[in-house]
């Protein structure tokens, strides 16, 4: 391991244009749960549903077999993407927020070894852009400036009606649907739903620093969230590294991978530039 991490850090010392390419594996280490896995949000230690009904006042759908989530008082069983679509938004708001608040905002979580490695390379002019499917805001807490947010922010939300914006703490605060105080609209998270569109400007400035990088780093991510993972089909520079605990069909194109923690792995790395 140590042998792969020297490598890697040779790599990144004789890199001029670094790009990091990174999904939910790299919040994790920050106590931010992915999506889908035995650990993820929607599983428990023994890789099944969990029962996050007692978590709301109003009875959150309650997981109770691999279908799904059925929830008792709309008698309606619903996957995990029909939970953060923009259908289930719009038909069912109180219970969107009941879930959107309770399992996909961590106020308390701060940024990891992976983040605040990043951010140092960005420091020393090595790295030029991260690109995460993230929502969590980390990395720019972390000191990052260049952040391309595939699928927003769980930090920002607006108005519908008159676009005012508001931060997740009015979220949190807020009882059942929020609302604007200036106009009585409904605030909507500036997250990209399923059956939502990506942002054209965010894709664009992914693509363009992802073209013109000698170096892309992916980072926690199992690249099978598309379209966000067919961005790094734009990859041209010469060294394409590869870090995430599991396999992902990436593996036999990348120079060099580690299945390893991907803090462990970018903070040793970046240690070794000093």
């Amino acid at each position: 391991m140590n042998d792969k991490i020297e490598k890697l850090a040779e790599i990144l010392r004789n890199s001029e244009n670094i790009v990091f390419f990174g999904g939910a594996g790299c919040s994790v280490e920050s106590g931010i749960p992915d999506f889908r896995s035995a650990n993820g949000i929607f599983m428990d230690k023994n890789n099944e549903w969990v029962n996050v009904g007692d978590t709301t006042e109003s009875g959150i759908p309650d997981f109770r077999s691999s279908n799904g989530l059925f929830n008792e008082k709309l008698n309606i069983t619903f996957t995990p993407e029909q939970l953060v679509s923009h259908t289930f938004f719009i038909r069912y708001p109180k219970e969107f927020y009941n879930f959107y608040k309770a399992k996909l905002i961590y106020p308390n979580a701060k940024p990891n070894e992976a983040h605040i490695a990043l951010a140092k390379l960005e420091e020393i002019g090595k790295l030029k852009a991260i690109i995460t499917q993230n929502i969590d805001g980390l990395h720019q807490a972390a000191g990052s400036k260049k952040v391309y947010e595939l699928h927003g922010s769980v930090l920002r939300n607006y108005c519908m009606s008159c676009h005012e914006f508001y931060n997740e703490k009015f979220i949190l605060e807020s009882d059942g649907v929020p609302t604007c105080p200036k106009c009585g609209g409904a605030v909507k998270p500036d997250v990209v739903l399923y059956e939502e569109g990506l942002d054209d400007t965010v894709i664009k400035g992914a693509i363009d620093a992802i073209s013109k990088a000698d170096t892309l780093i992916i980072g926690g991510t199992s690249l099978v969230v598309y379209p966000a993972a067919g961005l790094i089909n734009s990859f041209k520079g010469k060294n394409l590294i590869l870090i995430n605990k599991s396999s992902t069909t990436a593996d036999n194109k990348a120079d060099l991978v580690i299945h390893e923690s991907i803090g462990k792995v970018l903070g040793k790395a970046v240690n070794f530039l000093k």
